[in-house]
């Protein structure tokens, strides 16, 4: 995922990302987003790489992006996404927002652990992440505080993948 605050040139962690894996563009008021989601699609399709653009289907549309991801507060257009043919993901913190994630093609889970993103907030920890997973109807993705060293506690969670703002080994 990209963050204004934490990554503001998230061209470099681009490149370092193996073939197959996903961006999701956020940067949401960054001066020049138009500019800097072009290219972000640039590079994702030099390196066959999935983007989608959080929340913004006129950017998504612009950029050619694969699909969209919607925050937890915008899940009520998923299923107009969904039939548009757009991949669509979406966030969800709790079994509200996997409730509301039907029809999503993936589910990106937060925060499993503390994180900078939300200093302060308690993270969902292994047990009860695990416990949500089995509630999805799509795939999860355990998004927050997730690193080399957390990531291990996740074994056994069901857990599709993991993704990240940045990642400290």
């Amino acid at each position: 995922m990209t963050d204004a605050q934490r990554l503001a040139d998230p061209l470099p962690a681009i490149g370092r990302l193996p073939r197959g894996a996903g961006v999701i563009f956020r940067h949401y008021e960054a001066k020049g987003r138009d500019a800097l989601g072009a290219a972000v699609a640039h590079a994702c399709r030099v390196r066959r790489l999935t983007l989608l653009v959080a929340e913004d289907a006129g950017l998504a549309l612009r950029l050619r992006a694969d699909g969209i991801h919607l925050p937890e507060r915008a899940l009520g257009r998923l299923r107009h996404l969904k039939r548009q043919g757009w991949t669509v993901t979406a966030a969800a913190h709790g079994p509200r927002g996997l409730r509301r994630s039907g029809g999503a093609d993936a589910i990106l889970l937060s925060p499993v652990f503390p994180t900078a993103s939300h200093p302060g907030a308690a993270g969902l920890g292994p047990v009860r992440f695990a416990a949500l997973v089995r509630l999805a109807e799509a795939p999860v993705l355990a998004l927050g505080g997730v690193n080399a060293s957390t990531q291990r506690r996740l074994r056994g969670s069901g857990a599709y993948g993991v993704a990240g703002i940045g990642w400290a080994a």
